[in-house]
């Protein structure tokens, strides 16, 4: 039977993770604190803050399931072809890096000290790259090289360590591949449905024992709080990087990092 206290942890952090998933911010870090600031500890492995991503996964559908009917649908299509092997290129070195190292990640990485780092240094990079003069040239999804695809998918391999992000990782991939703001961001949300998605189901195969009644119903209630934070953030997000640069991410990251390493670390 599900405790009042574990009803509402849950929500809270389905709320985080709507928040954050999509901005460059880390959700897992922002998560995997949380969890440990309010003591929710009823999943073990982090298979909780791992699998309510899907939520977010699922505002993402929502939000561009025109986008998406249209590449289903029209398949033949040159465009909507080379759109889905991007997707496939970008997702695969993920998918096949993840699979090797999944147990190692989760064993040595998934600790306070290494996100503290990684916020920092993070939100470093971030300030760099956005002072950094460079020109952007691709204006559309549709316009992405396959190459660059592929980088942007190595950039994602980054974000496997907690802290990182793995939308600010591609985004600031594509951003140093050529890609404006607004197209980057856009390719970081369609490579999370795959990314996500995949990481997601190998968790719960990995932990199904974890898996009882009370469980799934906690994973169900993040899930669906997270979906409808991040139906909010989503559209907002596009709205701010179309006028505005990533600085104040970079430094947000900074200054969490540090507060992590002061108090919690």
């Amino acid at each position: 039977m599900l405790h009042f206290a574990d009803l509402f942890k849950a929500v809270f952090l389905g709320i985080v993770e709507g928040l954050t998933e999509f901005i460059p911010v880390s959700s897992t870090a922002h998560l995997l604190i949380f969890s440990y600031l309010i003591d929710f500890q009823t999943i073990k492995n982090s298979l909780f803050e791992i699998v309510i991503q899907l939520g977010a996964i699922l505002a993402i559908c929502v939000i561009y399931r025109q986008k998406i009917f249209t590449v289903v649908c029209n398949l033949k299509q040159k465009e909507q072809q080379k759109f889905t092997l991007n997707l496939i290129l970008s997702f695969m070195p993920a998918a096949i890096i993840g699979a090797l190292l999944h147990k190692l990640i989760k064993e040595y990485l998934f600790s306070n000290l290494v996100i503290a780092i990684s916020l920092i240094l993070g939100g470093i990079i971030m300030i760099l790259v956005e002072k950094k003069p460079r020109k952007s040239e691709v204006d559309d999804v549709n316009n992405i090289k396959p190459i660059s695809a592929f980088y942007i998918g190595l950039f994602q391999c980054l974000a496997m360590i907690p802290g990182i992000s793995r939308s600010g990782a591609t985004i600031i991939g594509g951003l140093l591949l050529g890609l404006n703001r607004k197209t980057a961001t856009e390719f970081s949300f369609f490579l999370a449905i795959p990314t996500i998605a995949a990481a997601s189901f190998y968790d719960l195969l990995k932990n199904s024992s974890e898996l009882t009644g009370a469980n799934v119903e906690l994973i169900l209630i993040g899930l669906l709080s997270a979906f409808l934070s991040a139906i909010l953030v989503i559209k907002w997000f596009i709205a701010f990087v179309s006028r505005h640069n990533f600085i104040p991410f970079g430094v947000y990251r900074i200054v969490l990092g540090i507060l992590v390493l002061l108090f919690i670390a």
